[in-house]
């Protein structure tokens, strides 16, 4: 039985390093083609504005999905309304299915505006069916533009995003979809969001560019992105049977034959959300909602003639969620091994061990770190917390395992939207809470336990993970309780 247990801790170790050294591959990929695409990007926008000119856009369709949304909803409609394009070309549409105080700010947002000449229309449903993809739906159903600009409610556009977005389509008849990177409006307002930044800025600025730049599939991100409306109707429009139905339909396109392109300096900024639960939440769906996906979509993807690098790194992207069960096996594993074994494992086997984990750790230390230099050059001061985010990536762990098992046992559960609290929070909106911390707070003084022992044993390679582990889970734990106590804030 233990033979079996190692052998399936070697097999998680092994999966965690092909992830990791994957990290690797797309900062290749990413150096590589950096310079190429940014100049392109540039040469197409000035092109387009000399030849063809502003006169040469077509209708948008802005869209803002809003559920609950009351201290955030007026400035991103603002934003929105202040787009600079040309006139009676710009729609706007609330997609409202709030049950709050949210509804009649909107209302009267909405009035304001059209009185002030805006084209703006407060679109309610009288039920959630579907959730933001059925909001989404409807609203590609009603609009009157050719192209669909999703922007959700704690995003600030700047007002040149249509301009910046819009000819990449105009030009490439086959494009369907563009998709912007994320700012921040509170970078530094916690440790929780200064974290959330870095592992944010590695995505978009790493991550996505290395795929769209090279020929592999991309995703939207569910907002700061536009679809071509032709290109959402060919592949069946939105569907509700994931979490992440951004993903879904991102995917569903390029299998359909559609185009993605990614701007790197097409920058929307966003709240980043700000207490434990908040992230929690948000972490969970995203979680859940990539291994629905994955379900749905790997058995396509791998039967299309795309090449098998492309359909390889697509699996990655999808199943990257499963990286936090197999770390919560190794952290839950790793003592006992030690303890039944009392401390005779072969030396050669913990280095090996302990190596293969030092390169997968290091594979998205090196990506984010990559990312910050890129976005900041020398005021690196913002990667100072990269040691902090890999442990409070392994707190996460239980949280997303959770996610990750309901998504493969079919379970299902209702799309639940992240709390924004805005510039001036009106309304305290508490998100659900998991008494999951209790199982973070006993795993991570298991992890402290482990570290005795393997410190003990004089086996420091796997005892320094161990570590991480422990300042991870008992930091989210602990984080968790008093947020709770202190009533979510």
């Amino acid at each position: 039985m233990v033979t079996l247990i190692l052998i399936l801790y070697c097999v998680a170790v092994g999966l965690l390093t092909v992830y990791g050294l994957n990290c690797h591959v797309l900062i290749r990929l990413f150096k590589r083609r950096l310079n190429q695409h940014r100049e392109d990007d540039r040469r197409l926008l000035e092109r387009f504005y000399r030849d063809a000119g502003r006169q040469a856009l077509p209708v948008v369709t802005s869209q803002i999905p809003i559920f609950n949304e009351m201290n955030v909803a007026e400035r991103v409609i603002d934003a929105i309304a202040a787009f600079d394009y040309p006139p009676g070309k710009h729609e706007i549409q609330v997609l409202d299915d709030s049950t709050d105080e949210t509804s009649e700010i909107v209302a009267q947002k909405v009035k304001a505006l059209r009185t002030a000449g805006v084209w703006i229309e407060h679109i309610r449903r009288p039920t959630r069916d579907g959730f933001k993809a059925g909001a989404l739906k409807l609203g590609a159903e009603r609009a009157h533009g050719e192209f669909l600009a999703i922007f959700d409610a704690d995003f600030v556009p700047p007002s040149d995003f249509l301009l910046q977005a819009i000819p990449f389509f105009v030009v490439q008849p086959d494009l369907g979809l563009v998709q912007g990177r994320w700012g921040h409006i509170n970078h530094y307002e916690s440790v929780i969001t200064w974290c959330q930044a870095i592992g944010i800025d590695g995505h978009f600025t790493v991550e996505q560019s290395a795929r769209n730049w090279n020929d592999l599939f991309m995703n939207f991100n569910g907002t700061a992105g536009i679809f071509r409306k032709a290109a959402i109707f060919d592949v069946g429009s939105w569907n509700a049977d994931t979490l992440t139905e951004d993903l879904d339909l991102s995917y569903r396109l390029q299998l359909a034959g559609w185009k993605s392109r990614y701007l790197i300096d097409l920058v929307a900024p966003a709240e980043i959300p700000n207490n434990i639960h908040a992230f929690k939440s948000q972490q969970f769906r995203w979680a859940k909602g990539s291994m629905q996906t994955a379900l749905k979509l790997l058995p396509a993807i791998w039967k299309t003639s795309h090449p098998r690098f492309k359909k390889f790194e697509a699996t990655l992207h999808l199943t990257h969620y499963l990286v936090h069960p197999l770390m919560l096996y190794l952290a839950v594993i790793a003592p006992s091994l030690l303890i039944y074994r009392r401390f005779d494992l072969p030396l050669l086997l913990l280095g090996l061990l302990g190596s293969f984990l030092l390169v997968s750790f290091l594979g998205p230390s090196r990506l984010y770190w990559t990312a910050g230099k890129y976005l900041y050059g020398k005021q690196m001061r913002r990667v100072v917390l990269l040691p902090f985010l890999i442990c409070f990536g392994c707190g996460m762990a239980i949280n997303n395992t959770r996610a990750v098992v309901e998504a493969i046992l079919d379970k299902q559960s209702e799309f639940v939207r992240t709390p924004k609290r805005g510039h001036q929070e009106r309304k305290h909106y508490i998100p659900s809470i998991n008494p999951l911390f209790l199982l973070e707070l006993v795993a991570g003084v298991w992890c402290l336990v482990g570290v005795g022992f393997y410190f003990t044993a004089h086996q420091y390679l796997v005892g320094h993970f161990l570590l991480i582990y422990a300042v991870g889970f008992l930091y989210v734990g602990g984080l968790s309780v008093l947020s709770q106590i202190r009533g979510v804030r």
